[in-house]
């Protein structure tokens, strides 16, 4: 193993595994906008076959992160949908972008289900995503949006939890 560079910071115990997680789910989950899974089998094998980088083929924690994120995204994207609809004004989902919209789903889906990761967490994850897949406005919609909700979950005024 290669000696640690000097001065090289050590990321925190999780946070790559998560980080590599959350953009395998959400490849998988911008390939279901296209081909969607009409049953959990059709769900495993699109998980199964996105390809993903060799780094990350044997990242056990990484990949039970990611088809975790998967499954509850895709089992809930209704009720995800008619949040996004409630707090994106003006917008339709059909007018959403797939890449927002996909975005929106896992970041909205940790926000609510995953209790061990705080809601500033999922929205920078998000806003990182968007950066990276997005356009130039991305970012900004998809901030704006994650911290509509996340105040409407601290206020207790979202109606769900």
């Amino acid at each position: 193993m290669p000696a640690k560079a000097k001065g090289a910071k050590t990321a925190a115990p999780g946070r790559g595994t998560r980080r590599g997680g959350r953009r395998r789910a959400f490849e998988v989950l911008y390939g279901l906008t296209f081909v969607p899974a009409e049953s959990d089998q059709a769900l495993e094998f699109a998980f199964a076959e996105t390809p993903r980088a060799a780094s990350e083929a044997d990242a056990g924690d990484r990949q039970d992160f990611a088809w975790d994120l998967v499954r509850g995204v895709w089992a809930k994207r209704a009720d995800l949908d008619e949040i996004i609809t409630r707090f994106s004004r003006h917008w339709k989902i059909a007018r959403i972008a797939r890449i927002e919209l996909t975005i929106l789903r896992l970041a909205l889906y940790e926000i609510l289900h995953l209790p061990d990761v705080p809601p500033k967490v999922a929205i920078n994850e998000a806003v990182e995503l968007a950066k990276r897949f997005g356009d130039e406005n991305s970012k900004n919609f998809v901030n704006g949006i994650l911290d509509a909700v996340a105040r409407a979950v601290d206020n207790d005024t979202l109606g769900i939890r």
